[in-house]
């Protein structure tokens, strides 16, 4: 027998409009009530009706997830978060992998043929004044993304540290994996805030170092672009990767060419996806906050939804730092 609005409401000995407001996020709920309401729906499985909302409402209850690619992990573990906390509303997610093409992206705020509540979109090739006149509510994620509705990333404290442990752990000589000549693209932010920690670390940046792998960060690529800079002669004895994925695949060709890591070359990558955590050695990474991107990017989206005024600071940035382990730290040391 489904689960009822009611039966919630008795175990969490509250009413069944507090819990209509608890599940639809309306403010002025108190902490406790609030967290009675999250534990009885966790602990009886409810869920809501979508087609009895859809009446009541007029809306679907379906939103979009617009997705460079869904082979990277970090994208793929971004995805699961949505899911996870637009299912803890009732919502249900349309996931597209846009590529990073901005005619699937205009099309997904479009409405990609109706059906939508509203979207999520990691834009690559839209902006933010774009999504803002979008026909549907838009929330960006990304980083570092205009002002407005957005669940944004900072990435640049995390590889300021990311380059002060290197230097710190004798590492001199950098590679960048993801070096992007398109600005403004996370791979061209990301190499503007490695130069700058470089800098301030007394670094000499080599840009024979500085690859631009193309538009697919795959463990493919990490590893061509590792090959590439050995055959060169290129001396370095560190990379830094501006995604997990292109870090493992370096990883893989410095172990096939016989290289130890960290002692011949340290690497990091980003994203800190379950890959990095379980790789050998494991692999020191950027974490980038990313159930807190998904969580809050659901949350803006569903005040844009239900047409509730802006909360006092639309654009947050997710908490970032970084994850010591053994590509750095050696073997049997993180």
């Amino acid at each position: 027998m489904a689960v009822t609005m009611q039966d919630v409401a008795r175990r969490a000995a509250v009413s069944a409009k507090t819990v209509s407001r608890v599940v639809n996020d309306h403010p002025h709920i108190s902490p406790d009530k609030r967290a009675r309401v999250l534990a009885a729906i966790e602990e009886l499985g409810y869920q809501l009706n979508p087609a009895a909302r859809t009446l009541r409402t007029g809306r679907s209850g379906v939103i979009g997830l617009g997705l460079p690619d869904l082979r990277e992990p970090y994208y793929a573990e971004l995805a699961h978060a949505v899911l996870d906390h637009a299912g803890r509303r009732g919502l249900t997610v349309l996931v597209d992998p846009t590529g990073g093409d901005r005619d699937r992206e205009l099309a997904l705020l479009r409405g990609r043929g109706g059906g939508l509540d509203g979207v999520l979109l990691y834009a690559l090739g839209v902006g933010a004044d774009e999504a803002a006149g979008a026909a549907l509510p838009a929330v960006l994620l990304g980083e570092r993304v205009a002002p407005g509705a957005s669940a944004a990333v900072d990435v640049d404290p995390a590889v300021a540290a990311a380059v002060a442990h290197l230097v710190e752990t004798g590492h001199r000589r950098i590679a960048v994996l993801g070096a992007d000549p398109r600005a403004g693209s996370p791979g061209a932010r990301r190499t503007e805030a490695f130069r700058r920690a470089a800098e301030a670390e007394g670094l000499t940046v080599d840009e024979a170092l500085l690859v631009d792998v193309g538009p697919r960060w795959g463990r493919h690529e990490g590893a061509a672009a590792a090959a590439r800079l050995l055959d060169a002669g290129l001396p370095f004895d560190a990379v830094l990767a501006h995604n997990d994925a292109l870090a493992l695949g370096a990883l893989r060709t410095a172990l096939d060419r016989g290289l130890r890591v960290p002692e011949d070359v340290a690497l990091i990558g980003s994203g800190d996806t379950e890959d990095a955590r379980y790789a050998v050695p494991s692999l020191t990474s950027i974490a980038q906050g990313t159930s807190e991107v998904a969580g809050t990017a659901v949350a803006l989206l569903a005040d844009r939804i239900e047409g509730r005024p802006p909360r006092d600071d639309e654009r947050r940035a997710a908490a970032v730092d970084l994850r010591l382990r053994e590509s750095t730290l050696g073997v049997g040391v993180a």
